[in-house]
């Protein structure tokens, strides 16, 4: 049954005749003119006759083709039309995976198709309030309320929208009013004839006590009874309604009420369960994107943290201690990453710089800083071997084979200058051998990754110089520098049971021509590398060789970063690096010397 018949019961066609409600035209006119459709990439834009009818949009090739068919149309009842954000003629209309892309001759003309297109959908919709108050009979309501029980279902399974639904409750509502103030009339009206009428039987009764009974055709019956008293009265305002046909339509117009809000109550809870849904959703992807968010603005974080003085290592750094230790790990990783890719493609040069005679490390020299390379010598001798396994200050931070690496937490004035100390045996090397890889600056670069550049300040003898160089920055941490005396000696046994040893010590100086500057931070350093060497007698009368030699490294050392570092990030990083750097050394002397005649 289409719309028309169900809510115009008696059939009459001037409730079908377009009419003005609300200052919109309810019977919406064809509508037709010429629009720019996109074809395709290879034609682009096309001129095409288009017509609007019937909540239908079809489109000819031309006006003089229409009598031939439509090349295309659009149902308008699910349509989307969305006028294009920058092309102020365009227009699209999309209906699911169908869409026209529509262009009118000026932005005039799209607001009108726009707004007739608008006219034709909510024309054609089911129990909007333009089609209820098209048919305006109210006891047409009887036949329409009537069908509810039966089509209630049916018109539910349509997809009616619960803004239909509402906007049928309020054309109830204007219907309500009217017949309420009309009955209201009535009940006025019978009001005041009941007043009237007791008046005028008082008036009766008392003209019957002073009056002999006589009757009159029309006023008494047989019996003497009065049957009708002043019969030409009629009041005004009763003889115009219909109180029967008032109170049907009165009770079709609740009983439309009632199956409305029936109807409204399902769309409720049915929207309800689907918006329950579309929250949930809404809200897991709300929490995808605040992770997404929360993890977008770490990384922006880090990112802006490059560059960014306030996040670099200082008094007033932003940035806290777990933030800045992630960071320089981060950096030392990529570094580690790059240094074994240049490892991988670097051949090392094969460097012959003979080590000089044994002689010239017996002793300090005459230069000015002789006496304080030979305290620091027997500094190292006397303190440096002493077993620490026992002592409880000191504390095995890293055990990883042959090696150990011990540490004894010291802090001063917020400083840390924990002393740190690595015992090592490496096999097929000696002691001199190892010593003078650690000391020759010529092989510095093949096995010291952390420093950027140095240079030899001053020569002071053939076993001693000062040298200054720059470590490679690793962000937050301000760039260090460290000017140095390096010495190396070989210590003189004091009976044949001694094993020959040989010492690098390293420990900050001042020279005038590498003054600190505000670019580096400037660290001060006490190292001491002690290698002994361990012979085991070879089989029968071979020689010696390096399967019979073994190195026992001690390596001690004091450094103090200077600046600002957090003391756990300064602990954390050498308790990684110490360790690498010991194997990455001893290793190479072990590349190095392989099949090269022992050096005693």
């Amino acid at each position: 049954m289409s719309d028309n018949q169900s809510w115009n019961s008696s059939g009459s066609e001037e409730d079908l005749e377009p009419r003005e409600d609300y200052g919109h035209p309810v019977g919406v006119v064809e509508f037709s003119g010429v629009l720019s459709k996109w074809t395709n990439y290879i034609h682009g834009w096309q001129d095409r006759w288009v017509v609007l009818k019937n909540n239908t949009l079809s489109y000819y090739k031309s006006q003089d083709e229409t009598e031939y068919g439509c090349r295309g149309s659009l149902c308008l009842s699910k349509a989307v039309i969305t006028p294009h954000e920058f092309d102020e003629c365009r227009l699209d209309i999309s209906v699911n995976d169908s869409v026209w892309y529509l262009r009118a001759q000026d932005p005039e003309r799209r607001n009108r198709w726009i707004e007739f297109i608008e006219l034709h959908r909510a024309d054609s919709g089911y129990g909007s309030e333009s089609s209820l108050r098209r048919h305006g009979s109210m006891l047409s309501l009887t036949s329409a309320t009537s069908g509810y029980s039966a089509t209630s279902t049916s018109s539910f399974k349509k997809g009616h929208s619960l803004q239909e639904k509402l906007a049928e409750m309020e054309t109830f509502r204007d219907i309500l009013c009217r017949q309420v103030d009309t009955l209201q009339k009535y009940f006025d009206s019978c009001a005041d004839v009941s007043k009237d009428e007791l008046q005028r039987d008082k008036i009766v009764e008392d003209d019957e006590d002073d009056f002999p009974n006589t009757r009159t055709d029309g006023e008494y019956n047989n019996n003497g009874s009065k049957e009708k008293l002043f019969q030409s009265l009629n009041p005004k305002g009763i003889s115009g309604i219909d109180f029967k046909g008032e109170a049907i339509t009165f009770k079709a117009t609740t009983a439309g009420i009632l199956a409305t809000l029936s109807h409204c109550i399902d769309l409720m809870v049915k929207r309800e369960d689907s918006w329950q849904k579309r929250l949930d959703k809404e809200m897991e992807k709300r929490r995808r994107i605040e992770e997404s968010y929360k993890s977008a603005l770490n990384e922006l974080k880090k990112k802006s943290h490059f560059g960014g003085p306030d996040y670099e290592e200082g008094p007033n750094s932003l940035i806290n201690e777990d933030e800045f230790f992630d960071a320089v790990e981060a950096a030392l990783d990529r570094q580690d990453k790059i240094e074994e890719q240049s490892q991988a493609e670097k051949t090392r040069t094969e460097r012959s710089t003979p080590p000089p005679p044994e002689d010239i490390y017996s002793t300090s020299g005459t230069h000015r800083f002789n006496n304080k390379v030979e305290e620091m010598v027997q500094n190292h001798m006397t303190y440096s071997l002493q077993d620490v396994g026992g002592d409880a200050n000191w504390q095995l931070v890293v055990e990883e084979g042959e090696m150990k690496v011990y540490r004894r937490e010291v802090e001063e004035n917020g400083i840390v200058l924990d002393p740190l100390k690595a015992t090592h045996s490496v096999k097929g090397v000696t002691g001199h051998e190892v010593c003078h890889y650690f000391w020759d600056t010529t092989y510095r670069n093949d096995w010291e990754t952390t420093i950027e550049n140095f240079n030899v300040v001053e020569r002071l003898s053939d076993n001693a110089a000062i040298i200054y160089q720059t470590h490679k920055r690793v962000w937050p941490a301000s760039q260090r520098d460290v000017l140095y005396l390096s010495a190396m000696r070989k210590i003189l046994a004091n009976n044949e049971n001694d094993p020959d040893t040989w010492l690098v010590c390293n420990f900050s100086v001042d020279h005038d021509e590498a003054q600190p500057s505000s670019r580096c931070v400037r660290a001060k350093i006490n190292i001491g590398m002690i290698c002994q060497t361990l012979v085991s007698p070879p089989e029968g009368d071979k020689e010696i060789s390096r399967d019979n030699i073994l190195c026992r490294i001690t390596y001690v050392a004091n450094v103090n970063p200077g600046g600002w570092a957090p003391a756990s990030v300064l602990r954390a990083v050498a308790k990684r690096e110490y360790p690498k750097f010991l194997k990455r050394f001893t290793s190479y002397v072990q590349e190095k010397t392989a099949g090269k005649p022992i050096l005693f």
